[in-house]
């Protein structure tokens, strides 16, 4: 799901820096393109760590809520996790799965990696696009 974040920008000598309030972090860019940027990556990292570890993802703050000092401005980031994690989480696990010996055997014969075909119908079953 994709949601947007208010992040703070502060014009410094070699470029921004981008505090999100909603989340503990700081990042950085060369020009505000560049830190908008990081901030989203800053934020994608930080929100899949959070589900990782159970804990409930920040709601945004209300950007008119958010008290800039002189200088600074607010702008929002959008952020889609299930996205970001898809796109940046290429680690892979090992599971055990269980079949018949003959379907087994049937699928060696035939040269079928069994492994991409269970991904294939896990990425259909969950409405996944390819």
């Amino acid at each position: 799901m994709k949601t947007a974040y208010p992040v703070i920008f502060t014009k410094v000598m070699n470029g921004y820096i981008a505090h999100a309030p909603d989340f503990p972090l700081d990042t950085q860019g060369g020009d505000i393109t560049e830190a908008i940027e990081m901030a989203r990556d800053a934020i994608g990292i930080m929100g899949i760590d959070m589900e990782d570890e159970k804990k409930c993802l920040p709601p945004p703050s209300d950007p008119e809520s958010v008290t800039l000092k002189q200088g600074e401005i607010v702008s929002m980031v959008d952020i889609d996790f299930v996205a970001y994690r898809k796109a940046n989480d290429k680690r892979t696990v090992r599971r055990n799965v269980s079949l018949p010996s003959w379907l087994n055997r049937e699928a060696d014969r035939a040269g079928i990696n069994v492994s991409a075909i269970l991904q294939t119908a896990l990425k259909r079953e969950l409405k996944f696009a390819e």
